[in-house]
Parts: C-alpha cells; structure tokens; sequence
C-alpha cells in the first residue's frame, strides 16, 4: 500500500511516512494509489469483533507495513470505555460509538463520548498514539501545527498533552468560539501545548498552516506536522465509524445504508466516501452545511466557489469557506490525474472558482454519480431541530448536529436506512440551546468548572512571519 500526492508531483511513499506529514511536498494531499477492498463476506465477520478490533483491522489494509499486534496495541489504548466514557445514560460506553434510533429507520451515530465532547476526539486519540508510537520508533520529535474552528483544535490539545517528543501549536479565530470550547482548549497549561489565537476567520488561521507547510526549509528545521482533516490517518480512523455504524444498523450486510453528515472542511464526509470506495454499502451520503454552503452550492450548481470571508454562525465549527478535503473527492472524480487537479487548483487561485460542470464536465459527471447530496441551513433551522430532537426524540443536541437532523428529515427518502453523525454534545453551546428549549443541557460529569478555570492563550494578527517567530521560540 503506496500514497500519492492528489496534483501528482511527489514520490509514493507508505502510511508510516505520511503519517508525520501535512501537505505533500507538491501542495497536494495524500491519497492511496488504489483503494483496498472489503467483500460482504468479511464485513459480516468484522460485525463481532469489538470496536478497537475492528478499527485496527481496518488500518492494517492501509498500513500493511506496521504489525498487527502493534495496530491491535494502538487502537485499544484509544478506544476504550475509560477514555469514550460520556456516553448518554441509556448508552454502553463498551460500544465506544453507539447508534441511537430516533424512529424507524432513522439513527442517531453518538460519537461525542470522548474527552473533549467532540466527534474530533474519534480520530485524534488515535492518531496521538500512533504519532507517538512513531516518533519513539524513529527516535525523532514533532511540532504539530494546527487550525481550529473549534473541536480539532481541542481534540488535539487533549490527545497529545504531555507526550514528551511532541509539541502543539493550535491557532484558533479570536473570539469565534463557544466559551466551552475556548475553556477546553485554552485551559490545558502543559508545557508542550501553545494556543495561539488570530485576529482573523478560520479560514486565516488554515492558510497560515498551508503556509508554513508550504515552506519546506521551515518545515523541516522545525519538524512540521499536521492534525488537522488533511491528516490521512484522520480520515482513516473515520472511516472505521462509518463501517461500524453500517454494522450496528443495515438489517442484513449487503443492504445500503445512508448517511447524513454535518461537514465544513468534507473530511468526515470524505471518510464515508472512503467506506463506500472499499465496498461497503453506503448508500447516499448528504452533506449538511449552514450559511458558509460552498459544498452545498457546489453540487447544486457544479461550480466551487468558495467566499472571501466566511458568516458567523450559530454552528461555529463549519464556519469554513474552503474544504480542503474537497480535492481528495475531485481527484478520485478526475480518475487520479494530478495534472488535472494542478490545474483546477491553480484556476481555483486565480480566478477564485472552478466550473465542473463547464469546464471539466466528464469530472462533474462522475463526481454526481458519487451518491452525494446536500442542504443548507440558517440559525431559525438550527433552533427548530433543537426543539424537534428534545420534543420528538427526547435528546439535547447540538446546533452542528441540528443541521444533519435537518439534512436528514429533509431529503430521506421512504424505506431509506440513514444515519445522522452526531457533532459534539450540546453542552458545548449551551445559549442556542437555552434560545432553544429555555433550558440549559445538562453538563457531563468532570465539566461543572470548566470555564472557571485558568486560561492561557497568545494573540497574533494574520501574519506568517509573526507566527514563524512564536514557533521558533517554542519549538
């Protein structure tokens, strides 16, 4: 199993070699050089195995080269019920994930049981400890570079703190952030985390990293690494969800199940896709946006136009104009042609768009044969799914999963099987629930304080050289 750059120019290298990196050396992201396949046969054999089980598993296709018993090692220090033990009270925590059905039919994937509330923590505790596995094994260290729009940010912080041969620079949008999610990241004080907020949108904060990353010489004096959704083995450690969800819901393996999924930057809808290339049987996959819709506008219309400046929502977290993990979509839609992807890009940065539909439309084509669909929703939409969860279903969720709930009354079809991908517990917004419902959701046990407690956090206007200066100092 080789990765490839998605524009083409950078040699094919394994898992274990892209695991350190952001984007490849050419700009552009990694991506298998085939997709490994799974048979019917074997789905069914993977519906006994426990979660970790099944997680490391699936990794050993896209990791061949590192033992099983190290994968087996790696993904039961992640998932276990120590570490995913915010689960509902009517939930097994020994599930990691579990499935909710609302009605008949329709499901709720619960993947906001981890340390930071978030469905982020499903792949950054994984990830951490096969960072850390790596670097121990190469005797090397890391300085992760990271942007946030919320829960990556403190999902990374969480899974990585202390680990001594890594250290953690997370930039985040002043002041764009619930105060829960600001408290759990700016909180941590260990010595190898460094919050750095910029005056700026999110979409600042990951172009300075596209920056950064883009300048080899400073990447590799200062051993530059990537958590966020570009991170392959992020999407990976998703996509082990998506197969696990399928397994808890289908009625027999072999049925087509579809899914709904709140998405900004398309790396959790990516990793659907990344199931369904594998032969799982997914069936539709709806991408559920707020008012930033560039994917929502992009598969209405066939053109991709992200805007200049991003809205500020209710659901803060895909407050995002550019999805990055769109390339990886329109690379397997362009048939794995990095000229072709150098192209788009390259018109995508001069002239601010590409038209599929127009310019590339066999892309197009195959890219509306994908089984994707697509809303979009406004903070009226939000706060009515709120009160439908609570009134119908009897559940607090939050404002990003409000809008999968949305997608999914919305566009589910009679005698479809879908589930929604649950974004974060609602506690982590507490004033659009009170707006809401008139009540406050409940706080998980271990949270109460949160907010009271210390905060450090470091301000930077929207300027690489100054970012570089604070990375040379910590680092």
């Amino acid at each position: 199993m080789k990765y490839v750059s998605t524009r083409g120019g950078a040699k094919s290298v394994l898992f274990s070699e892209i695991l350190l990196e952001g984007l490849a050396p050419d700009g552009g992201l990694y991506v298998p050089e085939v997709w490994p396949k799974v048979s019917l046969q074997e789905l069914a054999a993977w519906k006994e195995l426990p979660y970790a089980e099944l997680a490391a598993t699936l990794l050993a296709k896209f990791a061949p080269e590192i033992p099983q018993e190290t994968l087996r090692a790696l993904t039961r220090a992640a998932y276990n019920p120590d570490v995913f033990c915010h689960v509902r009270k009517s939930e097994n925590a020994n599930k990691i994930f579990p499935t909710r059905q609302l009605e008949d039919g329709l499901y709720l994937l619960q993947l906001s049981n981890g340390p930071t509330l978030a469905f982020k923590d499903a792949a950054m505790q994984l990830l951490a400890h096969l960072l850390n596995w790596t670097l121990e094994e190469q005797g090397k260290t890391l300085t992760i570079l990271g942007a946030t729009s919320g829960d990556t940010g403190s999902a990374a912080i969480h899974a990585l703190r202390g680990k001594e041969r890594i250290k953690v620079v997370i930039l985040s949008p002043s002041g764009r952030m619930s105060d829960f999610q600001r408290a759990q990241m700016y909180s941590v004080l260990d010595d190898n985390i460094l919050n750095i907020a910029i005056n700026g949108m999110f979409d600042d904060c990951q172009d300075l990293v596209k920056t950064l990353n883009a300048d080899t010489a400073f990447k590799d004096k200062h051993r530059l690494g990537a958590v966020n959704s570009i991170n392959w083995a992020r999407v990976i450690a998703q996509t082990a969800y998506y197969i696990a969800a399928y397994l808890q819901t289908a009625k027999n393996v072999g049925d087509p199940v579809s899914f709904c999924v709140p998405s900004g930057n398309f790396g959790n809808a990516f990793a659907g896709l990344v199931a369904k290339f594998m032969g799982v049987p997914v069936g539709r996959i709806i991408i559920a946006t707020n008012e930033n819709d560039v994917l929502h506008r992009t598969l209405q219309t066939g053109r991709y136009a992200p805007a200049q400046t991003a809205l500020v929502t209710s659901s803060p977290s895909m407050d995002i104009t550019k999805a990055s993990n769109f390339e990886r979509v329109i690379w397997e839609a362009a048939q794995h042609d990095g000229r072709l992807i150098t192209e788009m890009w390259e018109r995508l940065a001069l002239e601010r768009k590409i038209d599929f539909s127009k310019d590339y439309p066999e892309v197009w084509t195959r890219l509306a044969a994908m089984g994707l669909s697509s809303t979009t929703s406004t903070h009226a939409d939000r706060i009515a799914h709120i009160k439908l969860a609570y009134e119908k279903w009897n559940i607090f969720i939050d404002p990003h999963t409000a809008d999968g709930v949305k997608g999914a009354v919305e566009q589910r079809k009679a005698g479809e099987t879908m589930i929604i991908l649950e974004t974060a517990q609602a506690a982590k917004f507490s004033s659009t629930i009170s707006e809401a419902l008139g009540q406050e959701p409940p706080i998980p046990e271990g949270f109460e304080n949160l907010t009271a407690l210390p905060q450090k956090v470091e301000t930077l206007e929207n300027d690489a050289d100054a970012l570089k200066a604070k990375i040379k100092a910590f680092a």
